[in-house]
């Protein structure tokens, strides 16, 4: 009776996942993501062997930025590197997605999407449209940081659904750049707002068409949108990412006379845009 009773409760544990099943999670082709790019089509290796290249683009950009936003990252807060270091475990995850398909790669990939974009909010978001019961900006990022959190907990829950929610928030994001610039009148900010929504345009076109149009694109031999996105995202990034430090840096560090200018030439007004802060911390006013 007594080892009756015994089994029963040992029955009556959870069991933990099996070794199998835990490391079913890093194979190949493990990811019920597949994108239009015919698998090992280059390489016996590497699924995805275009999507995997066209992600070294983030190990381009990513340190360029770096350098380019160090004034501003020293006057304003350090932690505005972070947004560039956490895209370069982006690029790495991404890389790593591609040439393996594997689940692991696939949450790794969008779940480091998703904490850069924590940063970016807690960084950047205005003061003035904090919710009322958020009084700093302190309070605000443990709520972004609980928000994310659980976040990526219900990202398990259905994965295949994760990549249209982190695209959903672009379009708050987007809504945001409105409010913010309806009465600009400054050209440049302007012009580098409108190329910011248009190379985003562009990326999410070429994302769309690739998950949803794929038969169409392999009756032209073109399965290369996703490689495409990689692309234009990361620059879309760069440019997006600078046009909200800018405005923000109007309003948190007026003092600093931020302006925007293009990397490697400021004349050309294209390339890589950057804010020169043309003030120092000695013309600021204080009490």
């Amino acid at each position: 009776m007594e080892r009756v009773a015994v089994d029963a409760f040992w029955r009556g544990i959870p069991s933990f996942p099996s070794f199998d099943k835990m490391a079913g999670v890093f194979a190949y082709e493990s990811s019920q993501v597949d994108w239009c790019e015919d698998n090992y089509k280059n390489s016996e290796n590497v699924v995805e062997y275009f999507n995997t290249m066209s992600s070294f683009i983030f190990f381009v950009i990513s340190p360029i930025m770096l350098y380019l936003l160090h004034p501003y990252a020293k006057e304003r807060n350090l932690a505005v590197h972070l947004v560039w270091i956490m895209m370069v475990f982006v690029g790495i995850f991404s890389v790593y997605f591609h040439m393996t398909l594997s689940f692991m790669g696939q949450m790794l990939d969008e779940l480091s999407i998703l904490w850069v974009l924590a940063l970016c909010y807690s960084l950047w978001f205005p003061r003035k449209h904090f919710p009322s019961f958020i009084k700093d900006r302190k309070s605000f990022c443990h709520m972004v940081v609980i928000i994310t959190v659980i976040s990526t907990l219900s990202s398990f829950v259905k994965p295949t659904a994760n990549a249209y929610a982190l695209n959903c928030f672009t379009i708050h994001i987007l809504y945001f750049l409105f409010v913010e610039l309806r009465n600009c009148t400054d050209e440049r900010v302007l012009r580098l707002a409108w190329a910011s929504i248009g190379l985003w345009v562009l990326a999410i076109s070429c994302w769309i068409s690739d998950r949803f149009g794929c038969s169409f694109w392999q009756k032209l031999d073109f399965c290369y949108l996703h490689g495409i996105w990689h692309i234009l995202i990361v620059v879309a990034t760069a440019y997006a990412s600078t046009l909200v430090a800018y405005l923000d840096a109007r309003l948190e560090i007026p003092y600093s006379l931020p302006d925007l200018q293009y990397w490697p030439r400021n004349k050309w007004s294209i390339g890589l845009p950057y804010i020169a802060l043309k003030g120092t911390t000695k013309t600021r006013k204080r009490c």
